[in-house]
């Protein structure tokens, strides 16, 4: 991950047992709680007086814990028992308590299980995952790096949001939009006449590109359009003079316009 965030590696290390040791003995949400106060003092930094709050209220809702910097709430944490194996439809009340607040960012977790969401509310209340970690059961290094995006360091410099960002950029949507375009397709068939001696037809150029993704990742691209640039006629001055004596002419100079052709792969 290209995201400089803080180390976490060595505290994540010393809190582990806890958390696996909460999730054999299936604690409680209370108790989980708990440890999950830990994990944010102790391992991501925060201040357990005065930026961790039990209980947040919002317009007299409770979410089971709130993040502050500055007496601003910046996250929201959802605990479920150990053990308990989390759903998108956990997030289903602190999402709700999080639109009351206009706060997009929600964290969903048992203590080893951590879910990251952001959340949109220009049309109604949309929510996507932007990681998920089981640092009992992942690579520990990358479970722990991708965690410590939610330090307070981090957030502080707003890195969860810079995460979220490229995500977004990497996403099959945002690769198709950029690869599926008049002049990356057209440099693409360029550059295999010149390694291969043949010429591509642009179909099957499409098509062959769209292959390299995972089916889910086609289902979320959806129809491939490729963007083209139409020629735009403009009037000439000899044009305007010609149609000026009667007489019009064909031809001109000509501009480009954005426009789009449906190119629906297999």
């Amino acid at each position: 991950m290209a995201i400089n965030t803080p180390s976490i590696r060595g505290q994540m290390r010393k809190v582990l047992p806890f958390l696996i040791q909460a999730q054999e003995q299936s604690l409680n949400e209370a108790d989980t709680v708990r440890r999950v106060v830990k994990v944010l003092s102790e391992v991501l930094g925060y201040d357990d007086m005065n930026e961790i709050t039990r209980e947040t209220v919002i317009k007299g809702k409770y979410v089971d814990i709130g993040i502050k910097l500055d007496g601003v709430l910046r996250l929201l944490v959802e605990v479920k028992a150990a053990g308990t194996p989390l759903r998108d439809r956990h997030i289903d009340q602190a999402r709700s308590y999080a639109a009351e607040g206009n706060i997009r960012w929600v964290v969903l977790t048992n203590g080893t299980v951590w879910h990251l969401y952001h959340l949109t509310f220009e049309e109604g209340i949309e929510h996507d995952l932007v990681f998920s970690i089981d640092v009992a059961g992942d690579d520990f290094d990358n479970a722990a790096d991708l965690l410590a995006v939610l330090h307070r360091d981090s957030v502080r410099k707003d890195l969860h949001e810079e995460l979220w960002r490229m995500r977004t950029a990497l996403s099959p949507q945002s690769m198709g939009r950029t690869l599926f375009t008049e002049n990356v397709i057209r440099l693409i068939r360029r550059e295999l006449r010149r390694a291969e001696g043949i010429s591509i037809d642009e179909e099957d150029l499409v098509a062959g590109i769209k292959n390299l993704f995972s089916i889910e990742a086609r289902e979320q691209m959806g129809p491939i359009k490729i963007r083209r640039r139409k020629r735009k006629r403009t009037s000439s001055a000899r044009e305007v003079k010609t149609q000026e004596q009667g007489h019009p002419e064909e031809g001109g100079a000509e501009s480009e316009e954005e426009t789009e052709m449906n190119k629906d792969g297999p």
